[in-house]
């Protein structure tokens, strides 16, 4: 029996530092507004970012977890195929995803995809590839690009210059088995630990995911100047 493909998409957060002042400081009404329903060519963020998923027929659906009081996601997310949104969002992303896991009540051996909202710029090719990956080689992964940079280490002054060799940028999706996820995330959290992405919960199991380049046009909407730039790219 073949296990179907799901994706999550995290958007129950605010994006404090999307709002923080800059030659591009957003309007008042911009500033009050979640980051991920920030316009992007006319369309909010996170519309972008579930399309950019839906552009893979593999995906048999998009689950939206937002916060218990969200008021934007209904209009932000209408007429979208293959697409739901929960309610169940959590006080941080590893709370989030764990909650639309259980949610979702997948099989232990469906795939999960859990993708920034953040991140509208997905290519279909780089989505395709982490899939194809995935699924031939039957372990998860997730979509990353070598560090091109020289990398400084220090606070206000240099400390150290680090070799950028085997580094990489990690990006999303990250594409795992549900019930390997579902461990993961729950062993960090009743360890008290805090979990910035799925790979890495893995990892502290013992898991080596697999690396799939991704793309520089996948880059994380983090800081205000990066609206103008996303847009660019749309």
């Amino acid at each position: 029996m073949t296990k179907k493909i799901i994706a999550i998409v995290p958007a129950a957060g605010v994006g404090m530092r999307a709002a923080t002042a800059s030659s591009a400081e957003p309007t008042l009404a911009a500033r009050e507004l979640p980051k991920q329903y920030r316009l992007l060519k006319g369309e909010p963020m996170l519309r972008w970012a579930v399309k950019a998923l839906l552009a893979d027929p593999r995906i048999e659906q998009v689950r939206v977890a937002v916060a218990p009081h969200d008021t934007w996601v209904a209009q932000a997310l209408s007429g979208l195929e293959r697409t739901v949104w929960r309610p169940c969002g959590g006080p941080s992303r590893a709370a989030t995803v764990t909650a639309a896991l259980l949610d979702a009540g997948l099989d232990d051996e469906d795939w999960v995809l859990v993708h920034d909202a953040a991140r509208p710029g997905l290519p279909p090719g780089a989505l395709a590839r982490l899939i194809d990956s995935c699924l031939s080689q039957g372990i998860g992964g997730l979509l990353a690009q070598p560090v091109a940079d020289t990398v400084k280490q220090g606070s206000r002054v240099v400390e150290a210059t680090l070799s950028r060799e085997a580094l990489w940028l990690a990006q999303t999706p990250q594409m795992f088995q549900a019930a390997g996820l579902r461990e993961a995330l729950l062993a960090a959290d009743a360890a008290g630990e805090t979990i910035t992405d799925e790979a890495s919960a893995l990892e502290r199991m013992g898991y080596k995911p697999c690396l799939v380049p991704g793309s520089v046009r996948n880059f994380k909407v983090t800081w205000p100047e990066d609206f103008e730039l996303m847009e660019k790219w749309l």
